[in-house]
């Protein structure tokens, strides 16, 4: 298990460190990447997702308010942290709340539990997604109006590819391909540009990536037993919720930093670090799910 953890993370170490090296030969200015990354490449991502497969979302209710009640939580837990820590919260509240929910997330709920995990997985996706996409972005920006965040495309795709879901809409497959082909993007350049940045990086406030990274994982995990008893999950759901409450924090969380302004070489620092404890992380939470 613990090998079959590594192959899933070693991609994302490795292009986040040719990302690095070739930054230090070349510094590529990423400015205009990111703002593609935001605005394109991730819609894509989702709404093909969400359009290209029948979901069937009320299944997973329960599991789906679960997932919102953590996630709550655990931005709770990161303003006390941040203010502990003395520091601002938009750098340290956005990574503890939003997790490696797509790209690290539904690989190892995949690898733990076969293809019945896949379409909770999205679901869990869906709904950090849906937070991260309005909240996350007004925390980000407080002048930020409601009128705003519907403009934000990755929030119109989801609630476009949901619809599509939820309504047995049937897109036109080439289309959805296309989609996919743009969303295959994302995953790979958004950790490249986290390895530009980190060349840029002062590690003079590693301690505080290092405690973040250790207790975001850790109250998420208590935090989802926690839920799972109070909601009434058992056995698969319970375990896949655990799963995703020990998720390192997700690469947006530093693309939306440097788009806003948020202290984007700190929360690389808080982004990556997380990821590289999830080496050990991860593998206990898998023994303590399964």
């Amino acid at each position: 298990m613990f090998e079959r953890i590594i192959s899933i993370l070693f991609p994302v170490f490795a292009i986040t460190a040719i990302g690095y090296f070739v930054s230090l030969r070349r510094k590529p200015d990423m400015a205009q990447t990111n703002q593609l990354i935001a605005d394109v490449f991730v819609p894509a991502l989702v709404f093909g997702a969400l359009a290209g497969r029948d979901f069937h979302i009320y299944e997973y209710r329960w599991i789906a308010l679960a997932m919102l009640l953590v996630t709550i939580a655990c931005g709770a837990v990161g303003f006390v942290l941040a203010r502990a820590l003395k520091v601002s919260h938009r750098v340290l509240v956005p990574p503890m709340m939003f997790s490696n929910s797509v790209n690290l997330g539904v690989p190892v709920a995949v690898l733990a539990f076969g293809d019945q995990a896949l379409q909770p997985a999205i679901v869990l996706f869906l709904i950090s997604s849906l937070l991260h996409y309005s909240f996350g972005l007004w925390l980000l920006d407080h002048k930020a109006r409601l009128s705003q965040m519907w403009r934000v495309p990755s929030l119109l795709a989801m609630l476009a590819g949901l619809a599509v879901s939820l309504l047995g809409i049937q897109v036109w497959q080439p289309a959805v391909a296309a989609l996919r082909m743009l969303g295959d993007i994302c995953i790979p350049l958004m950790l490249f540009a986290l390895g530009v940045r980190m060349t840029d990086i002062s590690f003079k406030g590693w301690s505080i990536g290092v405690i973040s990274g250790l207790v975001r994982p850790v109250a998420g995990m208590l935090l989802s037993f926690g839920v799972a008893e109070l909601l009434g999950l058992t056995g698969f759901e319970e375990a896949l919720l655990i799963i995703y409450g020990a998720l390192p924090p997700a690469v947006m969380n530093y693309i939306f930093a440097e788009r806003y302004n948020a202290d984007p070489d700190r929360v690389a620092s808080i982004v990556l670090i997380g990821n590289l404890l999830s080496l050990v992380i991860l593998p206990v939470a898998l023994i303590l799910a399964l």
